[in-house]
């Protein structure tokens, strides 16, 4: 992002956000800004598969408006997800709403062969470079 990319606030990650600069949109298409996120799964900070950890700062504001987002917090947060590969980038509270959906549709549901299909999902969506 560009310096001082949030001076009027904090604010989610949009389609052709023009706070994104040349060598970051690459990253972003090439996956390689998950890198660190990665590390931390191998250091056992974080889950290759559960709901996607979220800026402190955006948790405390879904926490006040979202009835019940905080069930998402009883698992450690994943490198990839249901909601992820369901749902995608969220922009709004009410789209924040749908995934937190998914999101406990997938706390509930967990299984082996579901983690399985999420990281094949996962990687297809690599492989066709379709992120934001």
């Amino acid at each position: 992002m560009k310096q001082n990319a949030e001076e009027e606030g904090i604010k989610n990650a949009e389609e052709n956000d023009p706070r994104v600069t040349r060598v970051g949109s690459f990253l972003r298409k090439t996956r390689l800004d998950e890198m660190p996120q990665f590390w931390s799964v191998l250091r056992g900070e974080m889950s290759l598969v559960g709901p996607r950890a979220e800026r402190p700062e955006l948790v405390a504001e879904y926490q006040k408006q979202i009835p019940f987002y905080r069930a998402r917090l009883l698992v450690k947060p994943g490198l990839t997800g249901w909601a992820q590969i369901n749902y995608g980038y969220v922009a709004t509270i009410k789209e924040t709403v749908v995934k937190l959906e998914y999101d406990l549709y997938y706390i509930k549901h967990r299984t082996f062969p579901m983690d399985f299909a999420i990281v094949l999902r996962t990687i297809g969506t690599v492989l066709r470079r379709t992120g934001r």
